[in-house]
């Protein structure tokens, strides 16, 4: 695996290799609480192990992936945007969100994506790598940290006071996860076992563009997370120019494998609808839409577009966004406004990238 790091290790793993140097098991469980439970940075921060045993865990790679290149906050002091760059130069992003009772980071599963989502950032600089299980992890690991105690990073006028915990994780970032699904899959079940990260499951949201095997794969997960699908519009005809993946994945074949993972785990869908002045806006789309999701046990969030510069799309004027959201309630569609944030800190997926290091 390139540059294998010790949060690429399952548990199992980890036991394999403390047994060939001949470490009993519980070796790896105390490795595992460190970097997890504790948040340590390096082996050399496991005071519970032997020094020697410290220094032999340095070779089979690092505990933190990251390094920070740039961060901005929103005015309100409700959103923080990070840009990391990786191990070999490549750039990600994360996005951590204040509520009133939920602190929500949004991590990325890819460097770039490859799905071509016109009206986003990171669709505009294609795919260069999938991340590991191990980078995925790092994201969530950086932000614990840095909720816990922000002076790591630096002198911060903190929003929310400290110490405080991480709520939810939302895998909405940079890439498609779906595309990913072996090294996703693996992060998740990390960050969800009671020896790794120990976040309960529901409190975690993937969000897919819609691709159809990994849909009906999910599925079949024993980690019963949130599935999100980012829908945009209700007919085929728009949905190819706004979604390029419809084209191969057409929105029957799509709620088919909606309406299969719904059978299979009894679990509310979210469908993801950025409403784009002109475009995907109108009333009779908000119509076509109540018709496309009639029967499903659904949600609708109407999100409230993060535009890119230059970029023929633009965000939809309060009062049309309003109006869909109403006609949609009228329809006995259950739907919500996604709070606006970090317009002014590119929270866009992929804008402080393209921004900061010119990609896309």
């Amino acid at each position: 695996m390139r540059n294998k790091t010790l949060l690429d290790f399952t548990l199992d793993e980890l036991k394999d290799a403390m047994a060939a140097w001949g470490e009993p098991g519980y070796r790896a469980k105390q490795v595992w609480r460190g970097m997890y439970h504790d948040l340590t940075v390096s082996p050399e921060g496991l005071t519970t192990l032997p020094k020697g045993l410290r220094a032999r865990l340095e070779t089979l790679g690092t505990m933190s992936t990251l390094s920070v290149v740039s961060q901005a906050v929103s005015k309100s002091r409700d959103t923080r945007k990070f840009l990391f760059r990786l191990h070999d130069g490549n750039t990600i992003e994360v996005v951590l969100m204040f509520y009133e009772k939920r602190r929500s980071v949004c991590i990325s599963t890819q460097v770039g994506c490859a799905m071509g989502c016109p009206f986003c950032a990171t669709g505009m600089g294609g795919l260069v790598r999938n991340l590991t299980a191990g980078e995925i992890v790092a994201q969530v690991l950086f932000v614990a940290r840095w909720l816990r105690d922000p002076e790591v990073d630096g002198p911060d006028a903190s929003p929310v006071p400290r110490p405080t915990t991480l709520t939810h994780v939302v895998l909405m970032g940079m890439g498609e996860p779906l595309a990913n699904y072996d090294n996703v899959w693996r992060a998740i079940r990390t960050l969800t076992s009671p020896e790794g990260f120990g976040m309960g499951a529901r409190r975690i949201t993937l969000s897919t563009v819609g691709l159809v095997p990994g849909i009906r794969r999910m599925a079949r997960e024993p980690q019963q997370v949130n599935l999100a699908v980012s829908l945009h519009a209700p007919t085929d005809r728009l949905r190819n120019k706004l979604v390029p993946i419809n084209r191969r994945y057409p929105l029957k074949k799509l709620m088919d494998a909606v309406r299969e993972y719904i059978g299979t785990t009894h679990r509310r869908v979210t469908f993801e609808y950025a409403l784009m002045r002109g475009i995907n806006d109108s009333l009779e789309q908000a119509d076509l839409l109540a018709d496309l999701l009639s029967g499903v046990l659904a949600h609708v969030n109407l999100i409230p577009l993060n535009p890119v510069e230059g970029s023929p799309y633009q965000p939809t004027e309060q009062r049309k966004a309003n109006a869909f959201l109403g006609r949609l309630r009228r329809h006995g569609i259950s739907v919500t406004m996604r709070l606006r944030r970090g317009i002014g800190i590119d929270a866009g997926c992929g804008q402080l990238r393209r921004r900061t290091v010119g990609i896309g």
